[in-house]
């Protein structure tokens, strides 16, 4: 499994930081490492409300995916897609298509409002949003008197 840092525009380093579960202390979210667990692939871009990540996830089932949020700061979206039919491996003559469990992990920015995270689910198209939360342009700060 991948896990996927999401960094703001105008950061120095690379939008899309790669890092591997084995560089993440995977016992903190509660999640294993599978070997054989595929990885699903996402886009994340933002709008001027959310953070919006699109997973294709044809030939799933609503009911084989979940979504987490971990520590407020990690989203992880894992599945589950079946075969249809048992085809025995000596019949293939090529395999192209995962079979099996697959996941994804994303460290979530700062300021996003993971109390109301939404998904829906289309033409085998997984699309959750996060809504910004909204920036304090002024904060008084009021002294107190001893």
């Amino acid at each position: 499994m991948v896990k996927t840092k999401i960094r703001k525009k105008g950061d120095n380093e690379d939008r899309n930081d790669l890092i591997t579960l084995e560089d993440v202390d995977s016992q903190k979210f509660g999640r294993h490492i599978h070997d054989e667990e595929g990885q699903l692939t996402v886009d994340v871009y933002e709008t001027t409300k959310d953070l919006v990540i699109v997973a294709p996830v044809a030939g799933v089932d609503t009911t084989n995916l979940d979504i987490t949020v971990s520590d407020g700061e990690v989203l992880t979206i894992r599945g589950f897609r079946s075969i249809g039919k048992n085809v025995k491996d000596e019949d293939y003559l090529t395999r192209e298509c995962f079979w099996g469990a697959f996941s994804r992990s994303i460290v979530l920015p700062d300021g996003v409002n993971v109390d109301r995270i939404g998904a829906s689910f289309k033409r085998g198209v997984l699309k959750i949003s996060i809504p910004k939360a909204p920036k304090e342009k002024h904060k008084k700060v009021k002294i107190q008197k001893s």
